[in-house]
């Protein structure tokens, strides 16, 4: 029987389309389902649309629209985008408007609701569209949303009801010393812990219909929807079945030591939010948070369409072709700090790791394969599970601890030890007097080829089966792997 395993990324909203924060985490994601999947674990991989809201209805409105059309075709959007990031076929997707989602939030609800974790009152408070979030005045920066520099801040007067946060703070601290590797890395770890030590404060989670009707109704209160966030976050249970089939939530949930991907931005959501509403609800907490950092412009800034240096995720994949990007997210950013993505970096790193580096050692291989009509007997014990001699020692445990970067150094290290054989060793060169002594060492490169390509499947999935293909089969590709730029 396999072991199950659950990973998710956040969900984001169909109002806009994907960036390249989005792209990373939905590639690291993916790799480590897709290392999962190698392993022979049982991968349950979630993502999917956050569908409710102010600013999704305030854009369908603007389009014409009612909030059902835009959504639709926003999440039709949404996978198209997802696919030029080279996400798996077996991921599972979700949208916070469908029925048993809906259904399953207001069961949710009403388990906090019954266990006297919610409670009405009136209050008023600066609200953020863009973050969907209340904003007091020690977050704004000018009177403004950090985040959304330039939207003018909504001001609610109105009864709503809240969730007593307050009440979870020690329950918080308690469980994040019981579990020290709950998120991921330490040092945002270290940023929760300092945020719940400093107390917590009940927030609002419904909004009045007539104010914002776009979203789930409250139960046992039409003249209230939720809080898009209070909503959203059920998802990662919701697609699990829960409540309704036990056994897949237990089986993925309670037994697959659930992970879930964010950004830095989202941390307090996923990191305390999210676990409190688990606890208040009586609900097992995640198993891990692993917090992406930015992808900034030149020079630290962050990417901003005002500023102009957007660049946009799926023209990098329609021009150089997915697994590129998924190279350049994989490689060149760093696993948890910001990293800039700029065009000048991407051309960069593109000609040497990948049209001089790597494509162009496959040829140089597979071509004296053919030339010297080269034999070898392939390994049949590469396993990701049972790793041999040839494979980089601690690559299982740097994806294992999410730490993608470091473990694609490792491949590309692997890569330029087969350009060192081949420089040293001189093959083209002893083939003139010792055709057999020739064989030998390009039956080494070949078979070690083969390991690199195996190693490559979660990260670039089409190359790394392509090499594996070429390898097999002792062919030489037709056309390179990746064109030099000009």
């Amino acid at each position: 029987m396999k072991t199950p395993f659950y990973i998710t990324t956040t969900l984001p909203y169909v109002n806009a389309p994907l960036h390249m924060g989005h792209a990373l985490e939905f590639v690291r994601a993916d790799t480590v389902a897709r290392y999962k999947m190698l392993q022979g674990f049982d991968v349950f991989f979630n993502t999917g649309t956050d569908e409710h809201g102010q600013k999704i209805y305030t854009k369908a409105v603007e389009k014409g629209e009612t909030p059902q059309q835009f959504v639709d075709a926003g999440f039709e959007n949404f996978k198209t985008q997802v696919a030029s990031f080279g996400v798996t076929d077996e991921a599972h997707y979700i949208r916070t408007t469908d029925e048993h989602h809906v259904a399953a939030a207001q069961e949710f609800w009403k388990r906090v609701y019954d266990n006297g974790y919610i409670y009405k009152k009136t209050y008023e408070a600066k609200y953020c569209v863009g973050c969907e979030s209340e904003k007091t005045d020690s977050e704004l920066v000018n009177g403004e949303c950090p985040e959304h520099p330039g939207t003018t801040l909504q001001v609610i007067n109105e009864e709503n009801y809240f969730f007593k946060y307050s009440a979870f703070q020690e329950k918080l601290i308690a469980f994040y010393e019981a579990n020290p590797t709950f998120i991921i890395p330490e040092f945002r770890f270290n940023e929760i812990k300092a945020f719940v030590e400093g107390g917590l404060q009940d927030f609002s989670i419904s909004r009045v219909k007539e104010k914002m009707a776009w979203g789930v109704p409250v139960p046992g209160d039409d003249s209230q929807v939720m809080y898009v966030w209070f909503d959203a976050l059920v998802n990662y249970i919701s697609t699990l079945g829960w409540p309704h089939n036990d056994e897949s939530f237990e089986k993925y949930w309670m037994n697959g030591t659930p992970v879930q991907y964010c950004g830095k931005d989202n941390t307090r959501f996923q990191g305390a939010m999210w676990q409190a509403m688990l606890m208040a609800a009586d609900v097992p907490n995640s198993h891990h948070i692993v917090v992406n950092g930015f992808i900034t412009a030149d020079g630290g800034v962050r990417m901003s369409k005002t500023l102009g240096n957007v660049i946009d995720p799926l023209g990098i994949s329609n021009e150089y072709g997915v697994d590129v990007l998924r190279f350049f997210l994989l490689r060149e950013i760093t696993s948890f700090e910001d990293s800039p993505f700029t065009e000048e970096r991407f051309r960069e790193s593109y000609q040497a790791n990948l049209a001089n580096g790597l494509g162009n050692l496959v040829s140089r291989i597979m071509k004296m394969v053919v030339n010297y009509e080269v034999e070898y007997t392939l390994p049949t014990n590469v396993d990701l599970l049972e790793f041999d001699d040839a494979v980089p020692e601690g690559f299982k445990e740097k994806i294992e601890s999410f730490d993608l970067k470091s473990a694609m150094d490792d491949i590309w290290r692997e890569v330029t030890g087969l350009d060192w054989l081949i420089q040293n060793k001189e093959p083209f060169k002893l083939a003139k007097t010792d055709m057999a002594g020739a064989q030998e060492i390009v039956a080494e490169l070949a078979t070690r080829l083969y390991i690199i390509g195996f190693l490559l499947q979660p990260f670039m999935p089409t190359t790394a089966q392509t090499i594996m293909d070429l390898v097999k089969e002792k062919k030489m590709p037709e056309a390179p792997l990746f064109n030099r730029l000009d």
